[in-house]
């Protein structure tokens, strides 16, 4: 077999361990267990050397087996551990992981001492080495990846609720425990499945990373298993790549990524690097909950913030003297629109820009638009200070500072249900748009 063969081969294994890792992590990610395939994979490096030690073969199924085996233990002690003692879970969690992989390193000791131990490869287990992987290994993680699909499809109403309202499922007395319990083997499976290519001490990464990633893009479970999937996919097949000759040979990324001697990292490593920057992409730019989408959001409001609150200045500083669109001094302006004198000229260009107000340098006023602008924003304040006083007993006289926080952020349904109150109080003949109520408190002028 070619070296591009072989490397297409263990990226393909790479990328169904990564489908099934984001898949089955999502429901412990959900499940609030998220470090359940941390503890897993450290309590089943003592299994890998004692099978080792115990049948002296390096065969990839009986070091599975072992791992297994004392994987489960480990997730026995965390069951005795929560049900018989005052210890949390998250510090019977660490306890567990910890004396585990202690056990395992001074195993790992002792192999080492042996004869033969030097040769047995195991310490290959903590960082990932999959360039053994057989055609047999591909093969057993493409089943392990469709029975999960199957497990999903078939139990995802279970599973949902399992996940959102584990107490209303066993009012309704559906089998929780067991629903539990499949969904910890499975964590198990992969967990033990993945420690050849991650390593002990990266492969709860491959189970965290990818739900967290994916719920940045939606909040719907079934989008978040299918993207968590497709994450995990990337990340482990461009892991591996990236960590080949394929990719790494002649680049400058190999170049940077060779150590002294020559060689590339391990592909655990990359495979998790891989699925960090697939994290942090979705951190920054997720449409609805990433971080640059976030403060473009803060920024637009500031920004309403601002403009509201120059037009209900100039609103009010004109209701009772003389129609809406008089002049306004500057220093008149400046005893009710308070604001830095950069964020003052900077709100002042973007309404102009707008058309809502015309200004020169010794005056501003409202345009015919910006007046019935104004008129809206002043109504909608309006409401809601009587609201508050109405039904929060807030003070008429402290109300203004109250509604200014929450008004900009008022729906349409509370905005409706106020305007019909106030037109059964404040019949008017005109239009909706400029039918301002009156202030509950003294307006300074």
């Amino acid at each position: 077999m070619t070296a591009t063969a072989l490397a297409l081969k263990v990226a393909l294994g790479a990328a169904l361990l990564g489908a099934s890792a984001g898949l089955i992590g999502t429901f412990a990610v959900l499940r609030r267990q998220a470090l359940l395939g941390d503890m897993l994979a450290h309590a089943a490096l003592p299994g890998i050397c004692l099978a080792f030690l115990l049948t002296g073969l390096r065969d990839p199924l009986v070091l599975s087996l072992g791992a297994l085996g004392t994987g489960l233990v480990g997730v026995m002690a965390l069951a005795l551990a929560r049900r018989w003692t005052r210890t949390r879970e998250d510090a019977a969690m660490g306890v567990v992981l910890s004396s585990f992989f202690g056990v395992g390193v001074l195993l790992l000791t002792v192999i080492q001492k042996n004869p033969t131990g030097s040769q047995a490869g195991l310490d290959s287990y903590l960082f990932g080495e999959i360039a053994s992987l057989q055609n047999r290994d591909v093969l057993l993680l493409g089943v392990l990846a469709a029975g999960l699909v199957v497990l999903f499809f078939v139990s995802r109403k279970e599973l949902t609720l399992l996940c959102f309202d584990d107490g209303f499922a066993r009012s309704q007395g559906w089998p929780t425990v067991l629903m539990d319990f499949l969904v910890m083997a499975s964590v198990a499976v992969v967990t033990v499945l993945g420690l050849p290519i991650c390593g002990v001490v990266l492969i709860a990464a491959m189970l965290i990373y990818p739900c967290a990633a994916a719920r940045f893009w939606t909040n719907r479970l079934g989008a978040v298993a299918v993207l968590a999937c497709l994450i995990g996919a990337v990340a482990g097949g461009a892991g591996v790549l990236i960590a080949s000759p394929i990719v790494s040979a002649e680049s400058t990324l190999g170049a940077l990524l060779r150590n002294q001697s020559g060689s590339l990292p391990p592909p655990g490593p990359m495979i998790v690097l891989c699925g960090a920057v697939l994290f942090g992409f979705s951190t920054l730019f997720a449409p609805e909950r990433g971080l640059v989408a976030r403060v473009w959001r803060n920024h637009r409001l500031q920004r309403k913030v601002q403009r509201e609150h120059l037009l209900r200045s100039l609103y009010e500083l004109t209701e009772k003297q003389g129609p809406p669109t008089r002049e306004i001094s500057p220093a008149e302006l400046a005893t009710r629109y308070r604001a830095e004198p950069w964020a003052e000229s900077w709100t002042l260009a973007r309404a102009e820009r707008r058309g809502l107000i015309d200004r020169n340098a010794e005056s501003v006023r409202l345009t015919p638009s910006g007046a019935v602008e104004a008129a809206r924003v002043t109504r909608v304040h309006r409401l809601w200070e009587l609201y508050l006083v109405r039904h929060a007993d807030i003070a008429a006289d402290h109300v203004d500072r109250d509604a200014d926080d929450v008004e900009h952020l008022l729906p349409p349904e509370l905005i409706d249900r106020l305007e019909a109150d106030m037109t059964r109080e404040y019949p008017s003949s005109a239009a909706p748009e400029v039918n301002v109520p009156p202030s509950p408190h003294e307006i300074e002028t």
